[in-house]
């Protein structure tokens, strides 16, 4: 599905699903901006795009097949990004999904590729059928917009992820369990996605700031937002290498404090046992029919069982002197 938005400078107005087969009088005026939406897309339907703004074979392939890192390539009148919004469902297997959005950036123009809605892109897309505030500032400023909602998405993300930390951290010492540890394990899988998606996009967007050109152009009064921007990406990632730390510690933790447990429990047991294995000697080798003294009185009987828990009492002082129990 195509969904085209164009603001046209001379009279500054709106339009919505325009004729693409126009496109070269449409952006005629380098102050006119057009905003192509292709989501829930065929190929057909892309290459059909692709014919009409001529982008590159290799631009299109990058488009029908996804890759797990964000990019941004320069190609012959526009920049091509490959970059990544989040979806997390805590209660799903696995609980944290990405989906790809392509970008074509032009010098009037921005060019969507998505196959699935993405919220950040349908909030802009509703404000657009309004208003031209997204498209007055050029397509280096839309495609800002475009970014920074899909980086304010993860910041919910963060927090939960965050607040599981927290919960599993306290779980811990309260009800060690198998499914425990498999919830450290599946925060682990989360944060190394969230990681391999937003490292590679805070890279594409660092630059600003420190003299160094862009690999896309950006009018000098949109460099704030990208300053901006790449801001929330250092927060975030930042706050994934925590969490990986976090998470590294905790599960080092939780299997000191479950060995520390089985210890705990297998010297209780060998205590018990030795205890035992002492009486069982004594009963087993007095039950053999074995001569004792006065053993036709009463006093034989006293005599064998004081020994008994004579030893036992010497036994548990030597194990407490030894700081065993």
């Amino acid at each position: 599905m195509i969904k085209t938005y164009f603001y046209k400078h001379a009279d500054d107005s709106m339009h919505h699903d325009v004729d693409l087969n126009q496109v070269s009088a449409l952006l005629s005026d380098q102050r006119n901006l057009l905003w192509v939406d292709l989501f829930d897309w065929q190929p057909r339907d892309l290459q059909w795009l692709g014919r009409i703004f001529s982008f590159h074979a290799l631009a299109i392939e990058d488009c029908i097949y996804d890759s797990p890192r964000s990019k941004v390539d320069r190609y012959d009148g526009y920049d091509f990004f490959e970059l990544h919004a989040l979806r997390y469902n805590e209660d799903s297997d696995p609980e944290i999904t990405s989906e790809e959005l392509n970008v074509f950036l032009g010098k009037n123009y921005v060019v969507t590729v998505h196959k699935n809605p993405i919220g950040s892109i349908g909030r802009i897309a509703d404000v657009s059928r309004q208003t031209p505030h997204y498209m007055t500032k050029g397509p280096d400023y839309l495609l800002y917009a475009i970014v920074d909602g899909v980086t304010d998405a993860y910041f919910p993300i963060i927090e939960r992820i965050s607040a599981r930390i927290d919960e599993l951290e306290v779980e811990i010492y309260e009800h060690p369990a198998l499914a425990i540890t498999e919830e450290f394990l599946s925060l682990k899988r989360t944060i190394v996605l969230m990681r391999r998606v937003i490292d590679p996009q805070r890279r594409i967007f660092s630059t600003v700031g420190t003299g160094t050109r862009y690999t896309f152009e950006v009018h000098k009064d949109n460099v704030p937002y990208y300053m901006d921007l790449t801001d929330h990406l250092e927060r975030i990632s930042d706050s994934i290498e925590i969490f990986r730390d976090l998470v590294s510690s905790a599960l080092e933790t939780y299997s000191s404090y479950g060995t520390a447990k089985t210890n705990e429990a297998i010297r209780v047991l060998t205590i018990i046992t030795t205890l035992t294995a002492t009486l069982t000697l004594i009963t087993g080798i007095f039950g053999m029919n074995v001569p004792l003294p006065f053993q036709r009185t009463w006093w034989s009987t006293v005599a064998v069982t004081a020994v008994m828990v004579g030893l036992c009492f010497w036994m548990i002082r030597v194990f407490r002197k030894r700081n065993w129990i």
